[in-house]
């Protein structure tokens, strides 16, 4: 099995209820996302899949989410609100449906909401 990761970046605000005081004010973060995919066997290039190929597909996720008060997007709600646990499985559920090759697949992504806190989703 192989996996591959890549890195990105975002900044946007959110409020969380019912979690702690402070999270239910307006705030905001600067997300690090790993994202990453895996398949069994390499193509002819010896590649799994062209890592422009993903940064390109995380890129264009990056772009609905940066600069963004998550609480308005429509892909988070009252039962899905956009905590880093709901990031993390967002970025994996679009990333996955942007992938044409069967045969690779999200493995898992990770939303980091700080430097020491993060929440990872595994598929």
């Amino acid at each position: 099995m192989f996996e591959l990761k890549i890195v990105t970046h975002f900044s946007a605000a959110h409020q969380l209820k019912m979690v702690a005081e402070k999270c239910e004010n307006l705030h905001g973060h600067n997300w690090k996302i790993e994202a990453y995919v895996a398949g069994k066997s390499l193509n002819n290039a010896g590649v799994l899949i062209d890592f422009g190929e993903i940064k390109e597909h995380v890129s264009a996720i990056m772009k609905r989410l940066d600069h963004k008060f998550l609480n308005e997007l429509d892909f988070f709600n009252d039962d899905h609100p956009p905590s880093s646990e709901n990031i993390a499985r967002h970025v994996a559920t679009s990333l996955q449906a942007m992938i044409t090759a069967p045969e690779i697949h999200v493995s898992r992504v990770t939303a980091w909401e700080s430097e020491n806190a993060c929440a990872t989703y595994i598929v």
